[in-house]
This record gives C-alpha cells, structure tokens and sequence, in this order.
C-alpha cells in the first residue's frame, strides 16, 4: 500500500484494460510495463478509476486503523459527519447513526453542514463586495484541485475560503478545546488530502464504506439500536446547510441572505460538464456579480465516489432537501468564524508540444497521415493526437494502439507465412483464398509478385481453379475436423498435405509439402528410420518382457514339481526348556 497517495494500484490484479484511463477526465494515469498506475501530481482524487476498475486494482487507502489509533491517543474525539449521509443511510434515523458511532467510542457527533453554513455567508459577502466579478465555489477540494493542476488561469476564481469540513473543524476545536480529535466520515477519497494538508485541524477521513466495515467488525447494526434522548447532533442540529450534499444545495442556502438576482447563480456537477461550463469564461461582467456552484460529482456528494450507490439522484435529492429544511424555531448560530484562506500558487500547466514532435510520436506507432489517425479510443485517450501528448508524457506505450499492435500482428504473420518453405494456402467458407505465401504460388504455377498498384493475382480465386485438392478443404470445411493429413500426388511431386481449422465452418488453412525434394526427403527419412528404431526398440521390449514372465512362469511350475517329489524329513523332539536355569544364568 502507498500511505503518501489516497488511491494506488494493486499491481497484481491490473490486466491492462485501460479502462481507468479512458474514464480518467484528467488522464492521471501512466502506462508501465502493461500496468497502469496513478499519476499523484495529476490525479484529482474523483475516484472515477476506483469505481470503474473492473478487477479492484485501483484501492483507496484504509485509514481505518488511523482513526482506531486516534480513539486511544486522545481523550475526547469528535466525528464530522457528511451531509450525505441522510441519502446514504436511509432506512435509519439520525439517532440510531449516533448511537451506534458512540459505540464505537467517539465523545460526539456533529454535522460538517454547520461549516457549510458558514462558508454560504462568507461566499455571499464575497460576491457582493465582488461586483462584476466570476467567483467560484471553493466547496469542493475535488474541483479546486482540478483547477490548481490543470486549468491554473482558472484557479484565480476560487473564493478564497475555506472548504466546509476544514470551517467546521475550526468551529468543534473552538467549541471544544484544540487538543480534540477529529475524523470526517463521508463519501469522499479528495478530503484526505484535506487532513494530509491541514493536520492541525483534521486528523483522520474515513469513507462510507470504511464505517460500515468498523460497525461489522465491531457487531454493530444500527437499525437495531435504540437511541436515547441525548443522541443528538452536537453543538445543534445543522439546517440548510445540509443542502450542500447535491448540486444547487448551496446556491440555495445563499439566495435568502445575498443582495443579488437568481441570474447570478448557476450550478454545475462533473468534472467534463465543468469544463464545458468554464470554457471561455470571461471577466469582468458589467451586468453584476456571477457565482458557479461547482461539485465534482454528478448530482452531488449523494453520488460520491465512495457512496454505497452511486444513482437514483432525484430520490436522494427529495431526501436531502426535506431533512435540510430549516426546524420551525430557529437555533441560535454560532458567532462567525474568520475562515479566509489563501488559494494556493496553481502548479505550472501540462506540457504542450508543438506538431512536429506530435507527428513524429504518431510515426512510431504507424500513423503517417490524418487518415491513418482513427481516434478510435481503444487506448483510453479521445483522440489519436492526445495519444501522442501522453507517449511524449512518458504516460503511454506503444502497445496500446489496438490498431498499431494488429498492424504488427498482421506483419508478423505475413513474414512467417512467405519465408515458410511449404506453400501455404486459406480459403474461406466458399473455398476463396484469403491468403497465400510464395511457395504455394510457384506450386500451383502463378506469379507470386502482384502487378504494380494491383491486388494479389490469387487473391479472392476459387481453389478448384488452381489445384485438384479442393474437396480435401471443403471436407474439412463442413466437418469442422481440425486436422486432416494426406500424402497426395500433383503433377511430378508427392504433396505431403496437411489441412486444418482455423475457424470452424468458416476458414480452413493447408500445408502443401513437396516430400520428393532432396531436403524434405532427407528429412522424411529421418523420420522413417526413427519411427523404425523406435518400433524395433517397443518390439524388444515387449518381447524382453514375455521371455521374463514366461522364465517366471516356468521356475514356478518346476519348484513346485520339486517340492511335491521330495520325502519329509523327519521332526525332531521338541526340547522343553527349564526357565529357571536360564534366569540362573
């Protein structure tokens, strides 16, 4: 396991499908030796490979045992728990998730949706002292670090506050004391690198799946337990800001308190829908102020790449917005927290190279014009131009071009095939040859070399038309018998001919070997004298062994003669013997 990367490769179990880095929306991920592995300066940690992985090599670190650790080094920890939960776990009340995490032994549970309602009033003053300007959310580490590492002109935009699970921890250690311990639990891998980023505030991130694990290791079932009347969410129950969890859900909880007309808003989830949306984007904007709700999960954190089940949206949306609604007499809110934060410097942009070298990377894999360029996308990049970049990138190989890799398949046989001395011959179904070699073309008395800028001259004839041995092949043909063997006779040669499947019903292959030239029938006699050896040796053995059984046999019958014919001897007397003498001795 890779402790320093929130997603790694079991190498093991990689079958180089490239399946990861065809859903890849950034293509963090490099080809080596056939085994595809996370690029950590790229990745953006959305989990779109661990969910698409079809054989579970791409993992997610277990931080389990960290928040274990935790539980035992500090006195009092305090769970932070997602605002996707309530669609997670639907069948249990929130009293029943609390009981069965103090269970567990955490001292309390608090929503993570009570920093998201501090970061909504701090993202509402931002765009309205920021007329005319484009603001993005900086709810989403996902997205925020999807424009830091490739899309940096575009990192300028971020609100610079601070995401909602950091706010909220900053709001448990003021309200409890900044020695507590905090373990976020929700649906996503990007918050790890939150904790790795900001240890003084977050010290562990557990996923969906992680706690459903520790409650069955631990016999826990949730739904079975009664809660008591204190099992409620500490400091107070969060209200919109449980929103956040789908998209929109934080445009929601902004409206009521910014001094600015619904046009201003709009709402975006999915890295490529994103990056549709973003694209030539343009500051500044006279008409007013424009705030982009940007979530990297489709539909939401209800969709995160560590829920249980990543559909039904609307369903979870229904659930999400009815639990989110403000109670019926308001709670008191904590004073506001000074959750500024500094947007990190952008890392530099990916490299770009110029035609030329593009050109040159296509060559290497056969490709010498735009009509060789396919864009296929069977090595997991959109187009056939975007290939080349990432073998310039050192994140490719060759092999992954299927139609590069079936070229030299193809090239491969094709020389196998003509430097073979037999002649070689394939029909298909209608007896049409499909391929031939140069030998069967001298055979059968054709030009083996096609007429400049033409076809091949057997290509696509009958095989009846150019030697008798057609039914041979449409024997085997209809039989679907793999191999049938014939010594045959064409014109002053005898054709050792040996025909067999290579489809069944469908293609049928031939070898023709002339076994009257002297190197074939030195070789034919080679054969025959080791097949004489061999049979001559099988017959001595087989004789060997019945000379010996019948010795046997004989031997047998003669003592037995012997014994009926000799007299008795006489028994002597038995002498007692005197036990006592014997012990005296």
């Amino acid at each position: 396991m890779n402790y320093l990367n929130p997603i790694y490769t079991e190498r093991r179990e990689c079958q180089d499908c490239y399946k990861c880095v065809r859903h890849c929306p950034v293509k963090a991920i490099k080809i080596e030796g056939g085994y595809a592995s996370v690029i950590a300066e790229l990745c953006i940690y959305c989990g779109q490979c661990v969910e698409v992985c079809p054989n579970n090599a791409k993992r997610v670190r277990d931080d389990l045992p960290q928040a274990r650790q935790l539980l035992t080094s500090k006195r009092r920890v305090f769970v932070s728990l997602a605002p996707s939960f309530v669609s997670e776990f639907p069948d249990w009340r929130p009293g029943q998730i609390i009981r069965a995490l103090l269970r567990l032994g955490f001292a309390g549970v608090s929503e993570t949706a009570l920093g998201a309602q501090q970061v909504s009033a701090h993202a509402a003053a931002a765009l309205a002292t920021h007329p005319g300007r484009v603001l993005f959310s900086s709810a989403c580490p996902t997205v925020v670090t999807y424009l830091q590492r490739h899309r940096p002109g575009d990192s300028a935009r971020l609100t610079a506050l601070m995401s909602p699970l950091l706010t909220h921890c900053k709001l448990l250690r003021q309200q409890y004391g900044p020695d507590i311990g905090i373990v976020f639990i929700g649906p996503c891998i990007a918050k790890k690198l939150e904790a790795a980023a900001h240890p003084e505030l977050l010290d562990v991130v557990l996923t969906f799946a992680d706690l459903r694990r520790w409650w069955e290791q631990e016999g826990l079932a949730p739904g079975s337990l009664t809660e008591d009347p204190g099992d409620q969410f500490v400091p107070e129950r969060a209200a919109e800001g449980a929103w956040y969890a789908v998209d929109g859900g934080m445009i929601a909880g902004m409206k009521p308190v910014c001094p600015v007309n619904d046009a201003s808003f709009m709402a975006f989830s999915g890295i490529r829908a994103i990056e549709k949306a973003i694209d030539d984007l343009e500051d500044p904007r006279p008409e007013g102020s424009l705030f982009l709700e940007l979530l990297a999960c489709e539909g939401g954190c209800v969709n995160g790449p560590r829920a249980a089940k990543r559909s039904g949206t609307a369903g979870k949306r229904c659930r999400v917005l009815r639990y989110g609604q403000p109670p019926p007499v308001a709670l008191p809110r904590p004073p506001r927290l000074d959750i500024r934060s500094v947007v990190p410097v952008a890392t530099a942009a990916p490299l770009r190279f110029p035609d030329s070298q593009l050109r040159e990377a296509l060559r290497m894999v056969g490709k010498f014009s735009r009509d060789d360029e396919l864009n296929c996308g069977g090595c997991g990049y959109d187009s056939c131009r975007a290939f080349a970049e990432a073998l310039l990138n050192r994140k490719a190989e060759r092999s992954m071009c299927v139609t590069y890799m079936r070229k030299l398949a193809l090239k491969k046989a094709n020389a196998l095939l003509q430097k073979m001395p037999s002649a070689v011959v394939i029909v298909n179904e209608a007896l049409r040859i499909l391929e031939f070699n140069a030998a069967f073309a001298r055979l059968v008395g054709r030009d083996p070399l096609p007429p400049e800028g033409g076809a091949p001259l057997l290509e696509g004839v009958l095989l009846a038309e150019v030697m008798p041995f057609a039914p041979l092949f449409h024997s085997v043909l209809q039989s679907g018998q793999e191999v049938l063997e014939r010594d045959l006779r064409h014109q002053n040669a005898i054709l050792h001919a040996t025909i067999f499947t290579i489809e069944k019903h469908s293609v049928v292959g031939g070898i023709l070997q002339d076994i009257t030239e002297p190197a074939v029938r030195k070789e034919q006699v080679i054969r025959k004298a080791r097949e004489v050896i061999q049979r001559s040796l099988a017959t001595t053995q087989e004789i060997a062994r019945l000379l010996g059984e019948n010795a046997a046999a004989s031997e047998i019958t003669l003592n037995s003669i012997i014994e009926s014919f000799t007299p008795a001897k006489p028994e002597e007397p038995r002498q007692e013997k005197d036990w006592r003498t014997l012990y005296k001795r």
